[in-house]
């Protein structure tokens, strides 16, 4: 039987869930956590989308991401194929990680919002060390939610959804405590009820959403990044060590700012395979994140073409 088309919108916030293959723990320790969240992160500055809430738990994770114009499927097409890869050297094996392809659902009020976020930090209340302290656990968003922690991620936005019940963080936060408190269980249904205390002020203080525009022109993506590196380069040549380099920058930017998919970019490229797309794009992902000519390209050029249609 075919798989059901998923539904997606480039400006919908998902409710997403992924999970591990039978039988196989996720995360077997902080590093494989602390590694899945900093790739949650490395994928953040090149697709550009915010992160509501999380929780990691031994073989699954729930995340709220709002897409800002970007493909959920490329997203995590990219988070879950990196660390498959890390699991699989770490642990001395091969095959999948993941169980099929991960749960999306849209989150399309703010109602269901707010309630699906605190599911999701009730999660560990499933572990007996976090059943009465669940924002004690290391690997949700909640202590930050709290302020209790910081966010050593520089991955979660908490304040689009304290403010949607103050825009005073300590009054919102203590509503949230409440919050908590009605919201289901793991396995329940997840729902507002009627007679909840925590019900949004009339007065709505969200703050605002970024909606990336993602049809920039390709051959302004390649002069925007040869102005950058004041040089010249060729896509389609190959062998080049700098060349390479700027090309493998131009294939990140075109995954995130032309919505292209990896089979279409090879096509682009004289029929380069997949997997040297991928491997380019790795590349790229680590240039954008380390290297001074790159770090803030993406940024940079959206700020540009917003500056040219204002």
């Amino acid at each position: 039987m075919p798989r059901t088309a998923r539904k997606k919108h480039g400006g919908a916030i998902f409710h997403i869930m992924v999970r591990s293959i039978s039988e196989l723990i996720l995360f077997k320790d902080a590093g494989d956590s602390d590694r899945y969240l900093n790739l949650i992160k490395k994928y953040q500055k090149l697709y550009l989308f915010n992160v509501y809430s999380y929780c990691l738990m031994g073989n699954h994770a729930h995340l709220i991401i709002d897409c800002c114009g970007a493909d959920i499927s490329k997203i995590m097409k990219s988070i879950n194929q990196s660390y498959a890869m890390y699991y699989n050297i770490k642990y001395k094996r091969h095959g999948h990680v993941f169980q099929d392809r991960f749960k999306s659902k849209i989150v399309d009020n703010n109602d269901y919002l707010i309630t699906l976020s605190a599911y999701i930090h009730n999660n560990p209340k499933d572990i007996n060390r976090y059943k009465d302290d669940v924002a004690s656990y290391p690997y949700s968003s909640l202590s930050i939610f709290l302020g209790t922690s910081q966010d050593r991620y520089y991955l979660l936005n908490s304040k689009f959804i304290l403010e949607l019940f103050s825009n005073n963080v300590q009054k919102a936060r203590k509503t949230y405590l409440e919050l908590l408190k009605h919201a289901p269980s793991i396995g329940e249904e997840i729902h507002i009820a009627d007679d909840a205390e925590f019900k949004i002020e009339e007065k709505n203080y969200r703050s605002e959403r970024n909606f990336v525009l993602r049809e920039v022109p390709s051959t302004d993506i390649k002069a925007f990044i040869e102005d950058c590196c004041s040089t010249s380069f060729n896509p389609l040549l190959k062998y080049n060590r700098k060349n390479n380099e700027m090309k493998a920058v131009y294939i990140v930017i075109l995954r995130c700012l032309c919505n292209l998919s990896i089979k279409n970019i090879g096509l682009m490229f004289e029929n380069m395979t997949p997997s040297n797309v991928w491997r380019l794009s790795e590349k790229g992902c680590t240039l954008i994140c380390s290297d001074s000519r790159f770090k803030n390209i993406i940024t940079d050029l959206i700020a540009l073409k917003k500056s040219l249609t204002a």
